[in-house]
């Protein structure tokens, strides 16, 4: 978590004073961030070193690696979901309606619009920088609806997503990532 916004990493090595993150794009220019755990559990960490795909950072406080490990938490473990806000379209028996996406995760989003829908709903959203996405309202709290899409986003796509929603400049490939060949 940053100043730019939300993004996706691996968690591959982590001592009382380090951590080393398998990165799906650049870094954000911020040399401190915040590591989020999937448990809600935020650690302030120092950027140290970045290459390839990898990046260091340094913990400002010393942790416990037994329970960063363990994502303690008195909650039960959610689905991982990103607080991005985007404008985009919502199609709805035919009748385009602009809404704001809330949130994003793998299997879903959380909207706002300003009509009514109803839970079961078959939709169809729009965004730039997103596919056409398939899916059904499975909850609402009007003015917020949730939605269920039809195919998962894969990890490595959603977090190559949330780069290129929030921070443009950050969704190149890693020097790491395989490259296609024309």
């Amino acid at each position: 978590v940053s100043a730019s916004g939300e993004f996706l990493c691996i968690v591959r090595d982590v001592s009382a004073s380090g951590v080393r993150l398998r990165m799906f794009h650049a870094l954000p220019a911020e040399p401190q961030v915040t590591l989020e755990l999937a448990s809600g559990e935020q650690f302030l960490i120092e950027r140290v070193w970045e290459g390839g795909d990898h990046a260091g950072f340094r913990f400002t406080d010393a942790i416990d690696v037994h329970r960063f490990i363990a994502e303690a938490s008195p909650y039960p473990r959610r689905p991982l979901r990103l607080r991005i806000e985007f404008p985009a379209i919502l199609a709805v028996d035919g009748v385009a309606h602009p809404i704001m996406v809330r949130d994003l995760s793998r299997q879903g989003a959380r909207i706002e619009i300003a009509g009514l829908l109803a839970v079961g709903q078959r939709i169809k959203l729009e965004a730039q920088h997103l596919p056409t996405l398939i899916g059904n309202i499975c909850w609402r709290s009007t003015p917020a609806y949730g939605v269920v899409f039809q195919q998962m986003f894969a990890f490595e796509e959603l977090a190559l997503l949330a780069a290129k929603l929030q921070a443009p400049g950050t969704a190149a490939k890693t020097d790491n990532e395989p490259r296609r060949e024309a």
